[in-house]
């Protein structure tokens, strides 16, 4: 089973999407941080997802903490260049419905 954590407002409803194909999530409330990820559980989590660019400091926090979690962004906003090496995918919510996006990540 596919344990997800869900960081950020989630606007399009990503976090039920990947519930609705089985995967467990960890709604991380606040700013994404070292302590919220560990808190939720990053060092088992297969996935981290990122609704929101302002937490994308995160996401070397979290490859830090556990260097096989994928890290997905899907957000309208663009990822600062200085993670872009560091997240697995980044999703446009217009290029692919939430749907799509789970069953992939499943």
């Amino acid at each position: 089973m596919t344990t997800a954590l869900v960081a950020g407002t989630d606007p399009e409803g990503l976090g039920e999407a990947l519930e609705s194909e089985g995967a467990t999530i960890v709604r991380i409330t606040g700013i994404a941080s070292a302590e919220s990820l560990g808190e939720a559980g990053i060092d088992e989590a297969d996935l981290l997802v990122l609704t929101d660019m302002d937490d994308a400091t995160a996401i070397s926090v979290a490859k830090e903490l556990n260097p096989d979690v994928r890290v997905v962004t899907y957000s309208r906003d663009s990822l600062p260049e200085f993670a872009k090496g560091q997240a697995d995918l980044a999703v446009d919510p217009d290029l692919l419905a939430v749907d799509v996006v789970a069953e992939e990540l499943v």
